[in-house]
């Protein structure tokens, strides 16, 4: 087996395991200790520590030489689901939606409850029931309910509690030459991308922080950006991919297949042109596939890392997801190796590029009063 060979394995192997891990905002816990076992195993980093909103911070420092700059490298590790907030009479869930969820894809599918991970499905009045008005209607979220099989309220706070969050039960499997299919890509190919880029060693500090809250409003990411007060900051994403029949180039965002995603801006940060022209020049010069993010909607961590203290020149290098904020997605290894190929020769390259430099003109310039004539 190749180093390359070995490195995908490994890619697809965590991936799978954080993949199957529940971690709605909020209730990110079993994917951080999934985490944190990778890391002890596997991670010879300098520091790991937990704060108070829940965020993993791993601290590796370079070798030789002071610490230098602070990169941050950041992935979130919550992903979008429900959570109960009543129990009927009859014992079936009413549930609100954590994160951006199209209610259209809500009806029949199987869930699990709780950190015991209770089995339920999505319920919704039968097709052969339904008049005609209704057979067209898409039902809201408020409208319909989980069924866990109680026939009481009682019998159903046995098992569940009102705050309980619930997860898609979706199962895990490859497809085609190199696709993987799951739950909650969005963002566990970030935090795969960020694991897979602590176990390596760079001539500059890098900080990579596993956050929680992103889904509802990068809470945990404006905590972590204020404490690590970092030099610049890549946000490590799983972003939307629309390459479906039917859609115009333009349409599409961007294409499975075709490498890591470089954006220019979306609806929370405009990406640092210095960052991103670095990143697509290092692409390009050692060959690493990439393409560009074909809108300007959506949001990231780099939203409030962005704007902490007096700035943070931020850049996101994203995996292409098809059906994100859903049961399911889709992606494809390759892309998520590109992404751990652009990321690393980054971070190795970064002392000689000069854009440590041109980032210090910026901030002195800031620095330096204003005189009178």
């Amino acid at each position: 087996m190749t180093l390359q060979d070995s490195r995908s394995a490994r890619l697809l192997a965590d991936l799978e395991h954080l993949s199957r891990a529940a971690g709605v905002s909020g209730a990110e816990d079993e994917v951080r200790r999934r985490i944190l076992e990778k890391l002890r195993a596997s991670v010879p980093a300098d520091r790991v520590e937990t704060d108070t909103m829940g965020n993993v911070m791993v601290t590796r420092r370079p070798r030789a030489g002071d610490d230098g700059p602070v990169v941050m490298l950041a992935a979130h590790m919550d992903e979008v689901g429900l959570m109960v907030s009543f129990i009927e009479s009859d014992g079936t869930l009413r549930f609100k939606k954590v994160g951006g969820i199209d209610d259209r894809l809500l009806p029949g599918k199987a869930v699990r409850i709780g950190p015991e991970g209770v089995p339920g499905v999505i319920g919704v009045k039968p097709v052969h029931l339904q008049g005609e008005d209704e057979r067209g209607r898409v039902e809201e979220a408020s409208q319909l309910f989980i069924d866990i099989g109680a026939e009481s309220r009682e019998q159903a706070e046995r098992v569940v509690r009102v705050g309980d969050r619930a997860v898609f039960e979706a199962q895990w499997c490859t497809v085609g030459a190199d696709g993987v299919c799951g739950k909650a890509l969005d963002d566990r190919v970030g935090c795969t991308a960020l694991l897979e880029l602590l176990r390596g060693d760079y001539p500059v500090t890098v900080v990579g922080v596993f956050t929680v809250q992103e889904e509802v409003g990068l809470r945990g990411a404006r905590v972590a950006a204020y404490r690590v007060a970092p030099s610049m900051a890549l946000v490590l994403e799983g972003t939307v991919c629309a390459d479906l029949p039917g859609r115009e180039p333009h349409e599409e965002a961007t294409r499975l297949g075709e490498g890591a995603v470089l954006s220019v801006m979306d609806r929370s940060s405009i990406a640092h042109p210095e960052l991103v022209r670095a990143l697509s020049g290092l692409a390009e010069r050692h060959g690493i596939p990439y393409q560009w993010r074909r809108t300007a909607m959506g949001a990231n961590d780099a939203g409030e890392i962005h704007t902490s203290r007096r700035g943070v020149p931020s850049a996101s290098v994203s995996v292409p997801c098809r059906y994100i904020h859903g049961p399911v997605a889709l992606a494809r290894l390759r892309d998520l190796e590109a992404v751990v190929r652009l990321v690393e020769t980054f971070l190795r390259e970064l002392p000689g590029t000069g854009l440590l430099q041109r980032l210090q003109e910026e901030r002195r310039c800031e620095d330096e009063p204003w005189s009178r004539s």
